[in-house]
């Protein structure tokens, strides 16, 4: 900003409307983004499930964040009642992120209400990060409806992934309103290698370590990662760093299996490029994903991944890697074999997806394409610079 330009009338209030606040992906890109705004924005953060808070506790001290007891609810039945309160609710602020399914009850509201409160009603961005289960091949036929119509209204529709993205256009109707935004990490945190253990893990001579980091959710079915694993030499082990309601499920299958003395689950873990790197590879087994994080940061801290072809997985991975990105269980399972036979290989693959994580997915990228998509939806608001979020 040159010196004879006002300044922006700091701080912006940003409400977000999340469908569950527990630390997952989209959680932590939020915050991310949140504790580099810094003190220019003040944040409330409404859940559709008001006790899923988890993600609270990554936001930096200095950040002002309100978790209010006394908004609408963003969670119930329909109703025009609890819709209008959310849209005057919604009028406190500058901005309105919405993330996920969860949250579409906030977004139909400001589509009901806009044209009452049109002078006062702030821009509503909605990010869409993928589905669970129930809609991991064929998206509910009455929620795209509501998505085709509550959406309407939004400035932007946000997705990191080709296979969303025209999930967005084709089946939403949001057309030239999405904005595919790649997720990205810190990539340089990841280049020293791990400094925290993992806490029931110490590896033994001549171990292979399988890891994995997701919420153990069935989506993620990992289940069948046990099963895939079990059949592999009793040197290797799979460590599922992660909580969820599948955490019995997944011991149950491991006992099954016969190896559940070969399985580590130490439950959620924050920081990742303190730990990832005692992986000798990453493994996923989710039947849908759209642009994991936890692909990124393997590729980072240069590792080789298997996994099913979902989502873009194929498209992150370095050239050298796509081979084990698997068409079906037994392409799965031997790109597992060969990968945990090989060290060498591991580490040629892991070298060249650490470049590709570099290039394409270091968080700066990201940071730039969200700070001028907020930028553009607050252009109305005071004399609004558009450098907020970041490192000075």
């Amino acid at each position: 900003m040159s010196a004879d330009e006002p300044e922006t009338p700091w701080p912006i209030r940003i409400l977000h409307l999340h469908s569950s606040f527990s630390l997952g992906g989209k959680e932590a890109r939020a915050v991310r983004l949140m504790n580099l705004m810094g003190d220019r924005a003040h944040h409330t953060i409404l859940s559709a499930m008001p006790e899923a808070l988890g993600a609270r506790d990554a936001i930096d001290p200095g950040v002002v964040v309100d978790f209010p007891a006394d908004a609408p609810p963003l969670h119930g039945k329909p109703s025009l009642s609890r819709y209008r309160a959310l849209a005057d609710y919604m009028t406190r602020f500058e901005l309105v992120l919405s993330y996920n399914w969860g949250a579409m009850d906030g977004v139909m509201a400001r589509r009901v209400h806009v044209a009452r409160l049109w002078h006062s009603m702030p821009a509503l961005i909605h990010h869409e990060d993928g589905f669970n289960e129930d809609e991991s091949i064929r998206r509910n036929w009455k929620r795209n409806l509501f998505r085709r119509v509550g959406l309407r209204t939004a400035q932007s529709v946000v997705v990191p992934s080709t296979a969303l993205q025209r999930i967005a256009v084709d089946e939403w109707g949001a057309r030239d309103r999405v904005e595919m935004i790649r997720n990205g990490i810190d990539t340089a945190r990841y280049a020293s290698g791990p400094d925290v253990a993992i806490p029931g893990f110490s590896r033994r001579e001549g171990e292979v370590a399988i890891g994995t980091v997701a919420g153990l959710r069935k989506v993620k079915d990992l289940p069948r990662l046990v099963r895939a694993v079990a059949t592999l030499p009793p040197n290797v082990r799979l460590v599922i760093v992660g909580e969820g309601p599948e955490r019995e499920a997944i011991g149950a299958e491991a006992a099954a299996c016969g190896m559940a003395g070969r399985l580590v689950m130490p439950g959620f873990m924050p920081e990742p490029a303190r730990w990832i790197g005692h992986f000798d590879l990453l493994a996923l087994s989710s039947r849908s994903e759209q642009m994991p994080i936890a692909v990124v940061e393997a590729m980072a801290a240069g590792l080789p991944v298997a996994s099913p072809a979902v989502g873009d997985v194929a498209a992150m991975v370095s050239e050298a890697n796509r081979p084990y990105i698997a068409a079906d269980e037994p392409a799965f399972r031997a790109a597992l074999q060969k990968l945990v036979e090989n060290p060498g290989l591991r580490a040629e693959i892991g070298a060249r997806n650490r470049i590709v994580a570099r290039d394409r997915f270091d968080e700066t990228h990201m940071v730039a394409a969200y700070e001028k998509l907020y930028a553009r939806a607050l252009e109305g608001y005071g004399p609004f610079s558009g450098r907020w979020i970041g490192v000075d």
